[in-house]
């Protein structure tokens, strides 16, 4: 599975690397073109079109930041060093929610794979942050916004064992 993770991780960078690429377009060739018709319309104080345009490339600017950063994280990752024998990106989690009696999975995903309906759960997540490091066997309680979870969990395949699946 680790030729698969890698595979993931670069469809995230990419996918990364578009949307800078679609914002510095936006930031450097869209955005002064809209100020500049603005500043045109006069009276700047009160000018909605040059407000909205310069808070547009405030925001534009932080996403840009924002995922350069998220880039930069990825790159340092070290596949190598996520464990095998506890819970960590990459890894399916069978859980047991003992306040529902049922059982729940969930896969721990990067943030940019998050889909919380569909059981990707990020690792940043209130419920990722709680199952990371944890075995089978482990009880857990997790603080999340609406309240508290219970779970046992019941069984985690990690990374590594798809990767010997092949």
């Amino acid at each position: 599975m680790e030729a698969v993770e890698i595979g993931e991780m670069l469809d995230i960078k990419k996918k990364l690397m578009d949307e800078i690429i679609t914002l510095e377009h936006e930031l450097r060739s869209e955005l002064p073109k809209e100020i500049l018709r603005a500043r045109e319309l006069g009276d700047l104080s009160e000018n909605a079109e040059y407000h909205a345009a310069k808070e547009r490339q405030g925001y534009v600017h932080a996403r840009i930041g924002h995922l350069n950063f998220r880039l930069q994280a990825m790159s340092m990752a070290d596949l190598t060093k996520i464990p095998r024998d506890r819970i960590g990106l990459g890894s399916e989690i069978v859980l047991f929610d003992t306040k529902k009696e049922e059982n729940i999975t969930y896969r721990l995903v990067t943030t940019e794979e998050a889909d919380a309906p569909n059981g990707l759960i990020s690792t940043s997540s209130p419920i990722g942050r709680g199952l990371l490091n944890k075995q089978v066997g482990d009880e857990v309680k997790i603080t999340i916004p609406g309240g508290t979870k219970e779970f046992e969990i019941l069984k985690v395949k990690t990374m590594h064992d798809f990767e010997e699946l092949g």
